[in-house]
């Protein structure tokens, strides 16, 4: 990675620090919702540990930001309602001043409800958040890397609930049989969305033996709130690559993890705490690299 001028952690050499690291994301996510009143912090509070891992730990690439990302490993995110992770994320990785965070979701600011490339928000190289759509795009820009020569890696994130969307099952078909050996997609297995748990709403059923019978590589992480484990795991997964399949990582998480009463409940996926519950939440979440 190479740094910029921002204050920010960029390579966390141990445990204790990435914890650290988790925490203040956690906290960020709160902060931003709560400001607004409006947001989703349940999914994105228990993707902290992936998008850490990945951002600190696992991908290859530079913050000097190039839409073509042309040499490096390039993340889609397709569930783009858990944009506040990635906004915290992106910007204590160097992307952006962590103090923009403070514009989550204000009216002409960068950092939408759903991120956006209008804006020219350095790390958003898709708008997302309209379901089901990322696991095309990372295809495409994992088969445009191939033609390039490039062999850099694309990851992308889903929803678990996301997956009731036809078009991803048509892009995971074609992703098998055109041998895109150079994608990892992982799903955030929360068993949680909007209207209630994935099994009230529309049951997936084995969520790895369905990616497997459409060909692809399958990895799972089952503590996927473990920083370790998903280190771990994403390092795993890049092993798989290259030997003519895609690869799926299934990460087993908790909806709202880190905050206890937003644990294990659908009921915050899109809702912003009160001051009260910001204040139980944080305390819940001790201060680690500085707010903004």
């Amino acid at each position: 990675m190479h740094q910029t001028e921002f204050n920010a952690i960029y390579i966390m050499p141990n445990t204790t620090q990435l914890e650290d690291f988790v925490t203040q994301v956690r906290r960020d996510i709160l902060r931003q919702v709560h400001k607004v009143n409006s947001g989703h912090p349940g999914g994105s509070l228990g993707c902290a540990e992936f998008f850490t891992a990945l951002y600190q730990e696992v991908m290859d690439y530079s913050t000097d930001f190039t839409m073509d990302g042309k040499n490096e490993d390039l993340f889609f995110l397709s569930n783009g309602h858990i944009s506040p992770v990635f906004y915290s994320v992106l910007a204590r990785s160097g992307f952006f001043p962590v103090e923009e965070l403070q514009t989550f979701r204000h009216i002409n600011s960068r950092l939408q409800g759903h991120p956006t490339t209008h804006e020219g928000l350095p790390g958003i190289r898709v708008a997302s958040g309209s379901l089901g759509q990322g696991m095309s795009v990372a295809i495409g820009a994992a088969e445009a890397k191939k033609l390039n020569g490039d062999s850099h890696l694309v990851y992308s994130l889903h929803g678990d609930g996301e997956l009731q969307e036809g078009q991803n099952w048509e892009a995971i078909m074609y992703a098998a049989s055109n041998k895109v050996d150079n994608l990892i997609a992982s799903v955030d297995l929360n068993g949680q969305q909007i209207d209630g748990s994935t099994d009230d709403v529309l049951p997936l059923g084995n969520v790895k033996d369905k990616f497997l019978a459409f060909g692809w590589e399958v990895l799972t992480i089952e503590k996927g709130n473990d920083i370790s484990a998903v280190i771990e795991g994403l390092k795993q997964a890049k092993t798989k690559t290259g030997k003519g399949k895609p690869v799926c990582v299934i990460l087993n998480t908790v909806m709202g993890n880190g905050v206890d009463f937003m644990m294990h409940t659908h009921a915050w996926h899109g809702k912003a705490p009160n001051d009260e519950q910001l204040e139980i939440g944080l305390k819940q979440n001790p201060e680690t690299l500085g707010d903004y």
